[in-house]
C-alpha cells in the first residue's frame, strides 16, 4: 500500500491543526488599545474658532439685553425714589410691583441666557464632533486599534485614560487624517461663552414691600 495517501492525510491534519491553533492565538492576543486627546484635537481644528467667534457674537447679543432690561429697571426705580413721596398709596403700590416684576425679569433672562448659550456651543459643535468621531474611526480601523480611548475627559472630571504608552496616542494621526497639520498649541477646551454677569438688581426702595431675590 502506498504512504502517499496517508501522508496526505498527515499533513492536511497538521494543517488543520496550525489553523485552529493560530485562531486561538488570535483570540487570546491582546487587543490593540490606542487613545487621543479630544480636546487637543478640536483646538486645532479650524472649525473651533469660528464657533468660538458664532459664540461671542451671541453672547454679545444677549449681555446688550440684559443691560438693557437692567437699564430700564434703574430708570424706573430712580423715578420712584424721586416721586415716591407725593405718590398715593394706590400708585407706589403699583409702582413698587413693576419694579418687582422688572427684577425678576432680569434674573429669569439672565438665567436663560446662560443656558442658551450652553445649548448653542452644543448644537455648534455635533457636527464638529461628529467629524471628529468618523476620523477617529477610520484611524482606527486603518491602524488596527480595537479601543480608543479619550485622555481628557475635561475640566473638573477624570480622564478615561490615566496611563498609555506614547505610541498609543492617535491624535497627531487623527489630525493628519483630516488634513490638518499638527501645530504647537496646547491643548486648549473650546472656550464656552456666556453672558457677562449683570449684578442683580438692589431694591429700589426701603418700604415694607419686600422683593425676594431668586437664586
Amino acid at each position: 500500500m502506498s504512504s502517499f495517501p496517508k501522508f496526505r492525510l498527515l499533513l492536511a491534519a497538521a494543517a488543520l491543526t496550525l489553523t485552529t491553533a493560530t485562531a486561538t492565538l488570535a483570540q487570546t492576543a491582546p487587543q490593540k488599545i490606542g487613545y487621543t486627546n479630544v480636546d487637543y484635537v478640536l483646538s486645532q481644528m479650524p472649525e473651533s474658532k469660528q464657533i468660538e467667534s458664532q459664540l461671542k457674537d451671541y453672547s454679545t447679543q444677549l449681555e446688550n439685553q440684559l443691560k438693557a432690561k437692567y437699564q430700564e429697571y434703574q430708570t424706573k426705580g430712580e423715578a420712584y425714589q424721586k416721586g415716591a413721596a407725593t405718590m398715593s398709596d394706590v400708585v407706589k403700590a403699583d409702582k413698587e410691583k413693576e419694579l418687582q416684576n422688572l427684577q425678576q425679569s432680569i434674573q429669569e433672562f439672565q438665567r436663560n441666557a446662560e443656558t442658551s448659550v450652553q445649548q448653542k456651543q452644543q448644537t455648534l459643535l455635533k457636527p464638529v464632533l461628529d467629524k471628529l468621531q468618523k476620523n477617529i474611526d477610520a484611524v482606527a480601523e486603518e491602524n488596527g486599534y480595537a479601543y480608543v480611548l479619550n485622555s481628557d475627559a475635561g475640566y473638573g472630571t477624570t480622564p478615561i485614560l490615566l496611563h498609555g504608552p506614547k505610541d498609543g496616542d492617535i491624535s497627531e494621526l487623527v489630525l493628519k487624517k483630516m488634513g490638518i497639520t499638527p501645530g504647537a498649541a496646547a491643548a486648549a477646551k473650546p472656550a464656552t461663552t456666556a453672558p457677562a454677569t449683570t449684578p442683580a438688581p438692589a431694591a429700589a426702595t426701603s418700604t415694607k414691600t419686600k422683593t425676594k431675590t431668586k437664586k
